[in-house]
């Protein structure tokens, strides 16, 4: 079963993850993106999220479609913010289950990264002196490059 959502609400996580919940499964993961306070010395008091909603939600379909495909996924629920999100809230999360839990965390930093480039969805970084829009390529995009995933497991996966 698959779920994509863009909300002007408050992300229940529970709720996501217990989306991709199945007998089927032997791991689950979400991951929970959420507004910090600081970002490379700036301090940040919110961020606001705006979309083209009908083809974010296709992109967004697209994208989790590929990733069962690709990851061999049991399920896969998408959520993503709109509007204004404070710092802790979460503005994204992801969960999937996956019979083995390699897949489930590949698959879950692959759709973060996809989504980030791919889909309509833009974040504009607000605080008491400025208000500027964020580009993926200038925001956390090089994670991916940061070791925390092995590049074996990236490219056996991929």
């Amino acid at each position: 079963m698959l779920q994509v959502e863009l909300t002007d609400d408050r992300i229940d996580v529970s709720r996501v993850l217990a989306h991709v919940a199945s007998d089927r499964a032997g791991a689950s993961v979400v991951f929970t993106g959420t507004t910090r306070q600081d970002t490379n010395g700036l301090t940040t008091d919110w961020l606001e999220y705006e979309a083209y909603e009908p083809l974010a939600k296709r992109e967004l379909a697209r994208l989790q479609e590929h990733a069962v495909l690709q990851f061999q996924l049991v399920k896969c629920s998408i959520v993503h913010r709109l509007g204004k999100v404070l710092v802790g809230e979460v503005s994204v999360a992801v969960a999937v289950s996956a019979v083995h839990r390699a897949e489930a965390f590949a698959s879950a930093s692959w759709l973060m990264d996809r989504i980030k480039i791919e889909v309509p969805i833009w974040k504009r970084q607000v605080n008491a002196s400025e208000a500027f829009w964020v580009h993926p390529e200038g925001s956390d995009m090089s994670a991916r490059n940061t070791g925390w995933c092995s590049q074996e497991l990236s490219d056996e996966l991929l």
